[in-house]
């Protein structure tokens, strides 16, 4: 499983919100450069980027600071926030960015999702932001009436290379992953998906781990690295190799159930 650091950006700044909520930020560095090769230097094969301001405005607004990244490391790295056209999807994959992460048009423009789809195969991934199982839009300030297992079926039917999902309650709580939610998810697609939201702990990311074989091949992990209530390396160790002797000891394997 794939442990993938992200990397918030707001007005330049590496930043963690709590819930979505923009006036709840807390900014953890003016150089996301230099965080994305520290989490690259302790390991990381991937990176997560999400242009905040990009997601409220509609179009990229990082674009300084996304270019310094991706200078920066040479991982490959997935980029949402903002990509409601076929122009900004460009403009990244233009920069080398890997991936490309749609949510607002998903909803909106499924027609766009498909011709992103067959244009750039593989390079598509949708992000599923939900509140009470309903996806929200537009940098999370809107909430449709559209069910996450729905609109994840419908991507997958247009060519999605994979799903992110996010459970907006969770998101920078550092209260656990919504597993229920996963499963579900789980049961109606076959693409990969893409855990984010809550995680705290190892522990979390083991419980994670054991939803592999349904189908959730990564998880993003924010707050948590930033605090040090996750050390990468040693996630790492844990999920990225999947060892047994990795496995902190006296953990109860039953909450994995």
């Amino acid at each position: 499983m794939d442990v993938i650091p992200a990397i918030d950006l707001l007005e330049g700044r590496c930043v963690r919100l709590y819930q979505g909520d923009y006036d709840r930020s807390q900014v953890f560095s003016d150089n996301p450069a230099d965080v994305a090769k520290q989490w690259v230097d302790q390991g990381a094969t991937r990176l997560h980027i999400v242009d905040l301001d990009g997601a409220k405005a509609g179009k990229v607004v990082n674009l300084g600071a996304i270019e310094a990244i991706a200078h920066a490391v040479s991982v490959p790295i997935e980029i949402g926030g903002g990509l409601r056209d076929r122009t900004s999807v460009q403009q990244l994959f233009n920069l080398g960015i890997q991936w490309a992460i749609l949510g607002t048009i998903a909803v909106e423009q499924p027609q766009l999702v498909q011709e992103l789809c067959q244009e750039f195969p593989e390079q598509i991934i949708v992000g599923i932001d939900a509140r009470n199982g309903r996806v929200a839009t537009r940098g999370w300030l809107e909430t449709s009436e559209v069910l996450a297992t729905q609109l994840a079926v419908q991507m997958q039917e247009l060519g999605a290379a994979a799903i992110i999902y996010t459970d907006i309650h969770r998101d920078g709580t550092l209260i656990g992953p919504n597993l229920e939610a996963l499963r579900e998810l789980a049961a109606v697609i076959s693409i990969p998906i893409i855990a984010s939201g809550g995680v705290s702990s190892v522990t979390d990311l083991l419980s994670l781990l054991a939803l592999e074989p349904q189908g959730v091949t990564g998880v993003i992990v924010g707050r948590a690295l930033y605090t040090g209530d996750i050390l990468l390396k040693e996630a790492l160790r844990a999920i990225g190799t999947g060892r047994i002797q990795d496995i902190p000891p006296n953990l109860d394997f039953s909450t994995f159930a």
